[in-house]
């Protein structure tokens, strides 16, 4: 029998004077009052679908400028890995660290799988790790302990003088670079409002692009280098983005939606304040936050990573999941390698630098445009025909390099197309898969589902680590542009999986994520479903 969805004063809540949500005009309605909480809570609601993109920039310059600030974490998480995939394409790298292979020195493909582990590794053991820390500590003070212990693992990659002293370094930054995955999308998806939602959330990826790209441009700048700078600069740059981020750190907000989980409502309201201007009713937003955190209490939702598998939460976790693995499926782990690839591929090594930098800038540019498509279009629709053309682009590759003999123009093409589909992954399930993975989840489980769906992406990454050198070496497999035919067919398993089973979520609070899924609306239905916030109460699915 469907759970009765009515919101209601929750038995036994008490509440503080001071606690009591409140801003501005008149006296403060009790959130425990039935009689007063649903016009309050309907105001808010309202006020949310009805604020646009630019109206939101403009009430809420704050929520943005911190969720940006916390997401430069993911920059070093995304330098790291860019960065070892060029140092396998750089001359003095490869003189000091690897082997003579055919006359040229190579760095042998089980060094590159080792050394290429750490963030992967990271991205599983981190992420789950972080879930704890996350929500017994706050977002804030995790996020400031995983700066400092990156800022002290980096000295062991700066003066590292053999593979085995950089491979252990590599393996425990990576373990702390895997939490900034689970802290960045969901400190945005926290602090900031309908409207914008998807936008600051999808901008975790173009971090991951800026570091990517940043990995990119020192090494191609460092690599005429004859000595060790050639790779002891790169290392030494990471350094930069942690005195940036522990420079402001002590004026970083805490997540309202933790404070208010942890009975903080005081604090939470103070903290809404800061991120909004005078002119939003932060008693109305705090009010949405009490009542969405008690609507899960009721639908006993937990806050544990059992509860992730639990219940209505399994569909949640699994959506979560897929479209994340979704990216590792698809072929993205070729960017750690992209310079590598491009050289292997037939370029000289400059041009294939220059590729490699043209490669991120494409997605830059992809993802800054899939900005205005999220809002217009929303999540579903972008996602799954974006997936579907990454498909037909990585078979074209794969067809390409059965050509004969493989003529130069052809490796250009394979190249240039390569460039294509990292121009549609940026704008499809690149930045979208954070909007989802942040929108899918529940509040009480959010940190640990995102945790538990970058933990199944890394782990996948490993596999892809320690498959990928191994197929486009010289020495191994040495399959070039034939990995199309790999990704692509991986990519179109995905594709069928998302058609069925990613949802609609634009433009839906919280609250009503929680009353869709619960009510275990179809997928295909989910755009449309109309919810009565007088009652919680919408029509039944099979009525549309």
């Amino acid at each position: 029998m469907e759970k009765d969805l009515t919101r209601h004063a929750t038995a036994g809540t008490e509440e503080n004077e001071d606690d009591r949500a409140g801003s501005g005009a008149g006296p403060v309605k009790p959130v425990g009052d039935p009689t007063l909480l649903d016009p309050h809570l309907d105001q808010a609601i309202q006020f949310e679908h009805s604020l646009t993109f630019t109206q939101a920039c403009k009430l809420y310059p704050a929520a943005i400028g911190w969720s940006a600030f916390v997401s430069l974490g993911v920059i070093m998480l995304a330098f790291d890995p860019q960065l070892l995939g060029n140092l396998y394409a750089m001359p003095r790298f490869k003189l000091d660290f690897g082997y003579e292979y055919e006359g040229e020195f190579i760095i042998s493909a089980p060094w590159q799988t080792g050394l290429s582990m750490g963030n992967p590794i990271g991205q599983v053991v981190g992420a789950l790790g972080a879930g704890y820390p996350m929500e017994k500590y706050g977002r804030k003070s995790t996020f400031g302990a995983c700066v400092i212990l990156t800022a002290a693992l980096i000295f062991i990659q700066f003066f590292a003088r053999s593979l085995e002293v950089l491979l252990v370094g590599e393996l425990l930054g990576g373990l702390v670079l895997g939490c900034y995955a689970v802290i960045a999308p969901t400190y945005a998806s926290e602090v900031c409002p309908l409207a914008i939602r998807g936008i600051l959330t999808s901008y975790v990826n173009l971090c991951f692009v800026i570091g990517q790209l940043l990995g990119n441009s020192v090494c191609a700048g460092t690599s005429k280098l004859d000595d060790h700078w050639a790779y002891s600069i790169p290392f030494a740059l990471q350094w930069v983005w942690c005195a940036i981020i522990l420079g402001g750190f002590a004026w970083v907000p805490e997540s309202p939606w933790w404070l208010v989980r942890h009975g903080r409502n005081k604090d939470a309201e103070v903290v809404l304040r800061r991120l909004a201007s005078e002119k939003v009713d932060i008693g109305q937003t705090l009010a949405v936050i009490v009542e969405t955190d008690r609507l899960e209490q009721e639908l006993e939702m937990g806050s544990t990573y059992w509860d992730c598998f639990r219940g209505v939460n399994l569909r949640r976790t699994e959506i979560s999941v897929g479209v994340y693995c979704t990216q590792v499926l698809s072929g993205i782990y070729l960017i750690n390698y992209g310079t590598n690839f491009f050289n292997l591929a037939g370029l000289p090594t400059d041009q294939a630098f220059n590729m490699g930098i043209g490669f991120l800038a494409v997605g830059f540019l992809g993802t800054i445009v899939s900005w205005p498509l999220i809002v217009r279009y929303g999540r579903r629709t972008i996602y799954n025909s974006g997936l579907a053309l990454l498909v037909v682009l990585q078979l074209i590759i794969g067809i390409l390099d059965c050509i004969p003999d493989r003529p130069s123009n052809v490796v250009w093409a394979q190249s240039s197309l390569m460039l294509i589909w990292n121009f549609f992954y940026d704008i499809s399930i690149g930045p979208v898969c954070f909007v989802i993975i942040s929108e899918a989840s529940a509040t009480r489980v959010r940190s640990k589902s995102i945790a538990v769906a970058t933990a199944a992406q890394g782990a996948l990454g490993c596999a892809m680590t320690v498959a990928i050198p191994y197929m486009i070496n010289p020495d191994q497999a040495n399959m070039q542009g034939k990995l199309g035919f790999f990704f692509g067919g991986l990519a179109g398993f995905c594709l069928v999986w998302a058609y069925f089973r990613v949802p609609e979520t634009r433009g839906r609070t919280f609250e009503e994520l929680d009353i869709l899924f619960e009510r275990k609306v179809p997928t295909r239905l989910f755009g449309e479903y109309v919810i009565d916030h007088g009652t919680a109460r919408g029509d039944n699915p099979e009525d549309l």
